[in-house]
């Protein structure tokens, strides 16, 4: 167990204990085998006093993007069901907010990439996320699978507004700044994100680097804090580099997993930091909206 609470004074606001699972789902892995380890880990965590669960994306099966294959649509799931059902119920018996990442079979030959935020009163919709941005590179054919989403949304619960992106999202500050725009204070990326076969110690290095630069990046430039939470483990030709992690608004990383570990990463959020945050360093404010047009354009060309 990985805990750490933020290294700045707080404002005794609201407090908010998230955890974050991070774990192997070697190839052959069964759903059946890979929730029940999974609700062992959240209950590990709620013993150790987390209000807030989050899983890796896709976390139900290996990552299967790593290559084209029909057979691959048979993982996905109507949503709500038997997988979202039996975490509703978790949720509801701990008291406590779970976020899940699931291959979602929305109708037939439409599948997207979604998260899930399941809360303790349960409700009758779920409140869902189907990722908007689908990369497609070697080892990461997304867009074979998924329909990219349908925009951004809040998810909204007790203690805590919830700003859900997915893994690839991470890359793009436009996200983190509408979803923070829509008032989150955390944004959580479920993430699946690897080394590849090949690539030296350098390559490695300046990638995870690159990764935690984004990810302090966004929390800097909103005043928010960022969760991400990445799998573990060798996957063909891909190893998961863990590193699970949750970043203050101030940009602190207040809770780092370790690059192959199975083990549950934690930190208390003190939500009264993102008021006091934006006071200092008032980037909402500031903002030239009236200046923004070219951002809605493909490319600045005059096209």
């Amino acid at each position: 167990m990985k805990t750490v609470d933020e290294s700045v004074n707080g404002t005794d606001g609201n407090l908010v204990r998230v955890a974050l699972l991070q774990y192997a789902v070697p190839i052959g892995s069964r759903p059946e085998a890979v929730l029940n380890k999974t609700e062992v880990m959240i209950r590990e965590a709620v013993e150790s006093g987390a209000d807030v669960v989050v899983t890796p994306e896709l976390f139900m099966s290996p990552y299967f993007c790593r290559e084209q294959d029909p057979k691959y649509f048979d993982l996905a799931e109507e949503l709500p069901g038997e997988t979202t059902k039996r975490l509703q119920k978790l949720a509801s018996e701990l008291g406590i907010t779970i976020h899940a990442s699931l291959f979602e079979k929305r109708a037939m030959g439409l599948y997207h990439n979604t998260s899930v935020t399941l809360v303790a009163e349960g409700g009758d919709e779920l409140m869902l996320y189907r990722k908007m941005h689908i990369p497609h590179d070697p080892s990461f054919e997304e867009k074979y699978y998924f329909t990219p989403g349908d925009g951004f949304v809040l998810h909204e619960t007790s203690n805590l507004k919830i700003g859900p992106l997915i893994c690839w999202d991470q890359w793009f500050p436009e996200a983190a700044r509408i979803v923070s725009l829509m008032g989150a204070e955390l944004l959580v990326y479920p993430t699946a994100i690897a080394y590849l076969d090949g690539e030296s110690e350098d390559e490695q290095k300046a990638q995870r680097e690159a990764w935690v630069t984004m990810l302090r990046s966004h929390a800097i430039a909103n005043n928010v804090y960022v969760a991400a939470c990445n799998r573990v483990g060798r996957e063909g030709e891909l190893d998961f580099w863990g590193t699970s992690i949750v970043v203050g608004p101030n940009g602190v990383v207040m809770a780092e997993g370790s690059e192959d570990k199975d083990e549950i990463v934690m930190a208390e959020l003190d939500l009264g930091r993102i008021e006091e945050q934006r006071r200092w360093w008032p980037y909402m404010r500031d903002r030239r909206i009236d200046e923004y047009q070219t951002l809605l354009k493909r490319f600045a060309d005059g096209t």
